[in-house]
């Protein structure tokens, strides 16, 4: 009884040997690496497409440069926020090794976020009235317009796509998801090269070259978590019961989605404000440019979920206070 007692008295951050040290940080680089890599490289994709357009002119510029931030505002910050409530889901799901849930728990979120893309691309197809409504230049609202007008197509694989790698994540399946990002990263730009110059869509096809790389990432993933070994216990196929609980759902995904939103939306109303500037061509496509932002997955956490849903408080602690030191 002594001894027990002893044992729940130590303290949870004692010293640890230079070996476990040593291990931890490098479980913790293995999984942060292709975490940062792979965001990287999800966001050159629209960074991409707006470099492009940045050769027809400094009009098209500002308005994909203002179409883009209207289109993170309102639409992208949301969708990445919500499915990022798969991250507690997935991750405390995968600590209790209810592998089965996964699967479920991917297919609400692809419900729910599907259906908040109803309203987003409302916002999109009248994008250009709301940013005349807003006192931006009436050219450059134009522009921004019929840039997300052809946004809209890429909501429809942008949502299981942003779904699938969460799910893969939460599972520490993270190169196969680096690799899909760098190869579609790199096909991205054949892709805006051939829609944009080849077939004179100008604008237009930077926009519509988003859908068709997203489109090749989704399907990338999705053959690798139906063919791949590492996901047959978390994948099973489709179900019905991934239509009930999709409010419980929801209540987690709109205070996830919040809390991204505060950060991402800091940036981007700078970019719409700078459509009030006097040389709203000129200032706009320059601090585009200079806000473009990569951001980078909370890769700690998913190891805190693991810990905590698995009760091994003494490595969860030891685990998050590691990247800190």
């Amino acid at each position: 009884m002594e001894k027990k007692a002893a044992t729940t008295e130590e303290p949870l951050l004692a010293p640890r040997s230079e070996h476990t040290v040593a291990a931890e940080a490098k479980r913790l680089l293995s999984l942060a690496g292709p975490l940062v890599a792979s965001c990287i490289l999800q966001n050159v994709v629209q960074l991409v497409s707006v470099m492009f357009v940045g050769h027809l002119g400094e009009l098209p510029l500002a308005g994909a440069s203002l179409a883009s931030s209207l289109a993170n505002v309102t639409g992208f910050s949301l969708l990445v926020g919500m499915a990022s409530a798969l991250d507690t889901l997935c991750g405390q799901a995968f600590g209790a090794r209810q592998y089965g849930l996964l699967g479920l728990y991917k297919q609400r979120a692809m419900l729910v976020l599907a259906l908040a893309c109803v309203p987003i691309a409302a916002v999109w197809a009248n994008a250009g009235r709301i940013l005349i409504l807003l006192g931006q230049d009436r050219d450059i609202a134009a522009e921004a317009g019929a840039y997300s007008r052809w946004l809209i197509l890429s909501l429809v694989p942008y949502v299981p796509l942003a779904c699938h790698v969460r799910f893969l994540q939460t599972q520490s399946i993270v190169v196969p998801v680096m690799a899909s990002s760098g190869a579609t990263a790199l096909g991205h730009v054949l892709v805006c090269w051939a829609l944009v110059f080849k077939a004179g869509m100008g604008s237009k096809g930077a926009a519509l070259s988003g859908a068709i790389s997203y489109s090749v990432n989704l399907a990338m993933l999705a053959l690798y978590v139906r063919l791949s070994s590492a996901c047959k216990r978390t994948w099973t196929g489709f179900s019905t019961e991934a239509f009930r609980d999709l409010l419980r759902f929801t209540e987690l995904a709109v205070p996830s989605a919040m809390m991204v939103c505060l950060e991402w939306w800091s940036f981007e109303l700078l970019v719409l404000l700078s459509g009030l500037l006097p040389n709203p061509k000129l200032e706009t496509s320059v601090l585009s440019i200079c806000l473009t932002k990569l951001v980078l997955l909370m890769w700690i956490t998913l190891r805190i979920n693991w810990e905590k849903e698995a009760t091994k408080a003494k490595e969860t602690v030891f685990s998050s206070s590691l990247p800190v030191a």
